[in-house]
């Protein structure tokens, strides 16, 4: 791809409104504003139409399936000789996930068959493949069956905030190369919050809780290991009581955050003393935490948006412009601010040329993006403190017994919660359509002059 920056952007620009006239459908959803921030916020979208009804998608017209169905090969052969270096040995993981994307919203691999009780039409609704931190589309139900369960079994009512913990770009590339690091990255932000709250309670005067999420990817796909933490603004007693703690020491939190970081990569035997106290004495320490998002109690549907930003997937398709005429790929950035991005496998780690957007060729593309899914097994959801299983499966025990009980008579257990969120209510959910709506029952559609439908007279 040639020419000036300008016509560059000029050009990602004029591509990105034919692939969102071309793929984006008037009912999908557009997408979200990033950022710690500007979590809160909803990317604008379209209204969805009320005569709205369900459309199987078309998987072979995604552009990521078809740079998946055109290079995966081709890079997994060329994998060893030309990315080993910069991203680590190839994951068999990698290729299972691939394959499984492939089947994911194909007819030909099974489906569930929908017939209208009244004019017996019949739809059929393709079964996905459930694969993390690959497939965008089952990335969202994921997002949005975490956001249910949290909201009405883990969370308790009460006022959260988001901290967001950020390390030096320096130390990333370690966490690149040894996965089982990322879960004690995860540890060490819980034990910054227990550090911070213990200054604040002087001590076991109260127990903090955690959900945390790791994630790996910075805006660009790039590789940025850090950890998104849902932390309530207090602590509770052993009996349950809520103590709001509204302001905390913020500066304590970072202070003691890098230092959790150094001890776990010392004791890991990834860096030296001599590499942690050089750390120490910069200026700028690459550390962060921040907690300035702040959701308050009762606020369900901000709390539904977080928990869907935390666990969403890498990348977005409604970012994703393929530049057909070249064979490259251009992401954009999901905020219009233009910031350095990090040249990968420079080992120097110093800053690329501020942009907000990425050229890709097609297999670094793939590189880029099989990088952020995760070894089998692995957790990307973390619960500590009061919120963690244990803990409340033992306040579960000491409920009586006709509130343990799962009759109908109890409207909000778990059981019945888990019960609703079917794959009919994930897809309204994801597409603001219902897929069990008749296409022929849509008020206005095939309809006489008596108003019948024209089809089953009704």
């Amino acid at each position: 791809m040639s020419g000036s920056l300008p016509q560059l952007q000029e050009q990602a620009l004029h591509r990105s409104d034919e692939f969102c006239a071309r793929y984006i459908k008037p009912h999908r959803r557009h997408g979200r504003k990033a950022g710690a921030r500007a979590v809160g916020a909803l990317a604008t979208r379209p209204q969805a139409k009320s005569a709205a009804f369900y459309r199987p998608r078309d998987h072979e017209a995604s552009p990521l399936f078809q740079v998946v169905r055109e290079h995966f090969d081709e890079f997994e052969k060329v994998y060893p000789e030309r990315y080993q270096k910069a991203y680590g040995y190839w994951r068999p993981v990698i290729r299972s996930s691939i394959d499984k994307f492939m089947k994911c919203g194909d007819l030909k691999e099974g489906f569930a068959r929908v017939r209208c009780p009244n004019c017996k039409a019949e739809i059929f609704v393709a079964f996905s493949c459930r694969t993390r931190c690959c497939c965008p589309s089952c990335g969202q139900k994921r997002a949005l069956l975490l956001a249910h369960r949290l909201n009405d079994e883990v969370l308790a009512d009460v006022p959260h905030r988001q901290w967001v913990f950020t390390i030096p770009r320096r130390l990333r590339v370690y966490f690149r190369y040894d996965r089982s690091l990322l879960v004690k990255l995860c540890h060490a932000a819980w034990e910054t919050v227990q550090y911070v709250y213990a200054l604040e309670v002087d001590g076991d005067c109260g127990v903090p809780a955690m959900v945390g999420a790791v994630q790996s990817f910075g805006s660009l796909i790039n590789w940025n290991s850090h950890v998104h933490g849902i932390v309530p603004d207090g602590v509770f007693t052993e009996s349950g009581h809520f103590v709001h703690i509204p302001d905390i020491a913020a500066h304590r939190a970072e202070e003691f955050w890098h230092e959790r970081v150094f001890a776990l990569l010392l004791d890991e035997h990834k860096i030296n003393d001599e590499i942690a106290g050089s750390m120490r004495g910069w200026k700028h320490s690459g550390f962060s935490v921040d907690t300035s998002v702040r959701i308050e109690r009762g606020d369900k549907a901000g709390m539904q948006r977080l928990v869907e930003y935390v666990s969403r997937c890498p990348f977005s398709l409604a970012r994703m412009v393929s530049l057909a005429d070249e064979g490259k790929i251009l992401y954009r950035a999901s905020h219009a601010n233009c910031v350095p991005f990090p040249i990968s496998g420079d080992k120097d780690l110093m800053k690329g040329i501020p942009r907000n957007f990425e050229v890709f060729d097609p297999l670094d593309f793939l590189a880029a993006v099989t990088q952020h899914i995760p070894d089998k097994g692995d957790h990307t959801i973390h619960y500590f403190g009061w919120y963690s299983n244990k803990t409340r499966g033992m306040q579960r025990k000491k409920m009586p017994k006709a509130q343990q009980a799962t009759g109908m008579d109890e409207p909000d257990t778990p059981y019945r919660c888990k019960s609703r969120m079917t794959w009919a209510a994930l897809i309204k959910a994801v597409y603001e359509c219902d897929p069990l709506k008749c296409p022929k029952h849509v008020p206005g559609l095939n309809r006489d002059a008596a108003g019948r439908c024209g089809s089953c007279h009704l």
